[in-house]
């Protein structure tokens, strides 16, 4: 996550705004002496850049008030400790009018200012873990993953607007996939039990030339317990470990192999979705060509986007702990198949060993295939911890 500061300020409440662009007031004291009081963005400012704080200075004695307002509404910002500066808490707004009035005990100032129409806007698509999730309660493995809708060129100015606050903090780092996908994950998998959450304070952050964003987002979501399961294609049995005991010894049939494709993918998986009933169907054969096949499963936990589930498999059981004979999902009995999807979340590790097939990173939520230094050389600030909740 992000730690978020203050850095040499104090974190005395008053309101303000955010706002940026040169600019100062120096206005005359009670008795005509200078007031050494300034106000950045200077007053009469138009078509300011939005992403930037407001500020105020003394140079001669404390401030005694600050108010910021916009749109009828005061904005907070923070002192520093002797109270001769002070700015917004967050950045100026696009499309935004703002008045400041400052004051100390020689006199005071005021400043208005707007920031410029941007040419266009960004917003979050979707952000996983989602309200689909039931109670929004994950696995230890689970990543934060945000999609937008336009592509962001200016990744550091968005990364440093997302935050990650924990009840239990932990290292981690946001990674960048592609210009619309970012993923946050944990060095190590989440504590259990742990609160977590998200916020993108996107308003007024830019994303690209002449593109910002005009909304902020908030995710709350919490850790369950702690449960890994782990499937040896060699072994031809998952082993299940609550809070790290075991609690449930499975056998399984993997990918038969042959060909690349009917291997069961080597690695850390995740539980992406829990599905009562699929129909599944040959990838890159139709009917009545060689190969194919479509044929209906039950009580199937889906692990990748290559079609990979562990799932009840009937026809298979003669077989289970014994011999790999599936085209790739991890088969299990019908009553290990019900138990698994009753007492799995969405986000639980699912690692499989053994077989010679690797998961690719964006094979579904296959994020934990990455080492740390590979995670973080896709982060635009690298590794923090998160804040406490």
């Amino acid at each position: 996550m992000r730690a978020t500061g203050a850095g040499a300020l104090a974190l005395l409440m008053a309101t303000g705004c955010s706002a940026a662009s040169a600019g100062e007031e120096n206005q005359q004291g009670k008795k005509g002496s200078a007031l050494a009081l300034y106000i950045s963005p200077a007053n009469g400012g138009r078509d300011l850049l939005p992403g930037h704080p407001i500020r105020v200075d003394s140079a001669n004695g404390a401030l005694t008030a600050v108010t910021v307002t916009t749109k009828g509404k005061a904005v907070p910002g923070i002192f520093s400790a002797d109270r001769t500066r002070w700015r917004s808490l967050r950045p100026m707004l696009a499309d935004t009018q703002y008045s400041v009035a400052a004051t100390t005990a020689a006199g005071s100032a005021r400043s208005a200012f707007s920031t410029l129409k941007p040419k266009s806007v960004y917003n979050i698509e979707q952000i996983i873990p989602n309200k689909d999730i039931s109670g929004l309660t994950v696995g230890v493995g689970m990543p934060i993953m945000v999609s937008f809708d336009k592509d962001i060129a200016d990744r550091v100015s968005v990364e440093r607007n997302l935050f990650v606050q924990a009840s239990k903090p932990v290292e981690g780092a946001w990674h960048w996939f592609d210009n619309k996908t970012i993923a946050y994950r944990p060095k190590h998998f989440w504590p259990a039990h742990t609160k977590v959450r998200f916020t993108a304070r996107l308003s007024g952050v830019r994303g690209a030339d002449g593109m910002y964003g005009v909304k902020d987002y908030v995710r709350d979501f919490k850790i369950g317990r702690s449960q890994i399961s782990t499937a040896d294609v060699l072994t031809h049995m998952m082993k299940i470990k609550r809070d790290g005991k075991l609690i449930r010894s499975v056998p399984i049939s993997a990918g038969k192999g042959g060909v690349t494709k009917y291997h069961t993918t080597n690695g850390i998986h995740l539980a992406m979705s829990r599905e009562p009933v699929t129909v599944m169907t040959s990838p890159d054969a139709g009917p009545g060509q060689a190969g194919y096949y479509s044929q209906t499963v039950y009580n199937t936990v889906r692990i990748s986007n290559s079609g990979e589930y562990v799932h009840s498999a009937p026809w298979s059981v003669g077989s289970q702990g014994y011999s790999n004979v599936s085209h790739g999902c991890v088969n299990i009995s019908p009553e290990n198949a019900r138990w698994f999807i009753d007492n799995t979340l969405i986000g639980d590790p699912i690692i499989v060993t053994g077989s010679p097939r690797v998961l690719e990173p964006l094979n579904g939520w296959g994020h934990w295939q990455e080492s740390w230094p590979e995670w973080l050389k896709w982060s635009r600030l690298r590794a923090a911890e998160t804040d406490s909740m």
